[in-house]
């Protein structure tokens, strides 16, 4: 199965990935372009660690929690230094994301962010230069950027967790499946099958395709599927899932569905169009 980790969206979806089994395929405009959990992981923490004092320094949050930070030669710099810093290094992610949003005319999330923090940035240094009276709102803008880094990381985070679910979903196809025809049994690549067979799934065996069964009964762990904690009995005339595993009996089951038309490669359609949609 193939994914990308990555901030926008366009499916080229190969129905199959290797093995013949069903592969989402993100090829096209991706939001999460080279974002992963780790990278904002890393700049959240560093800007954080430099918002710290920036905060501590404010003049307003002095004000509120009646305290006085120590001056000394320089300490007026702190907040527009740190707070520079942090806009260029935590900051960035989110000006490159909005400018992709706006070479491509889809603004989102990433220009507005963007538009926020350098406004911010712009009107704090017109004050601390002293172009005009007004206070500057550096402890705005770097916890601005701090907290949007947060929001990213836990955001990149469940699209990994939920790329790794379509990773084990992939895995749960079987590779072969029997085949049974006039001239007996015969072992092909699930990718063969087509609607219409009729495919042999004996004890312990996975599904190969979404199905009805002709012959046999056994129970079915539909678990990984439907969330069913139980064993689901199953008998002549029901319809059974592509990747559910059979039980103790012997079922001969008429493909209806295989592919992209499989209900498991319609979850993991589900969760890879969420995963990366706005």
């Amino acid at each position: 199965m193939r994914n990308t980790t990555g901030h926008h969206h366009g499916h080229g979806a190969d129905p199959h990935g290797e093995h013949g089994k069903m592969a989402p395929d993100h090829t096209g405009h991706d939001q999460h372009e080279g974002h992963s959990p780790k990278m904002f992981r890393d700049k959240f923490w560093l800007s954080l660690a430099l918002t710290i004092p920036v905060v501590f320094w404010a003049a307003h949050i002095q004000m509120i929690f009646g305290y006085t930070a120590p001056e000394f030669p320089g300490s007026a710099w702190i907040s527009p230094i740190l707070a520079t810093a942090v806009f260029l290094y935590g900051g960035l992610v989110f000006l490159k994301g909005a400018w992709r949003e706006l070479r491509e005319r889809l603004p989102g999330m990433m220009t507005l962010i963007s538009l926020a923090i350098s406004v911010a940035f712009i009107f704090s240094w017109v004050v601390q230069l002293g172009l005009i009276k007004a206070d500057a709102i550096w402890w705005e803008l770097a916890s601005l950027v701090t907290i949007m880094l947060l929001g990213h990381w836990i955001e990149m985070r469940s699209i990994t967790q939920a790329q790794g679910a379509l990773q084990e979903l992939a895995k749960l196809l079987p590779d072969t499946a029997i085949r049974v025809t006039d001239q007996g049994e015969e072992e092909i690549p699930v990718s063969e099958l087509n609607e219409g067979d009729l495919v042999l799934v004996r004890p312990g065996e996975s599904v190969p395709a979404d199905g009805v069964i002709r012959k046999g009964e056994s129970d079915l762990n539909e678990a990984m599927i439907t969330g069913e904690s139980r064993p689901v009995k199953k008998k002549e005339g029901d319809e059974v899932i592509a990747a559910t595993i059979n039980g103790e009996g012997s079922l001969r089951i008429e493909v209806t569905g295989t592919g992209e038309n499989t209900k498991l490669s319609g979850i993991m359609r589900l969760v890879a169009d969420a995963q990366t949609s706005k």
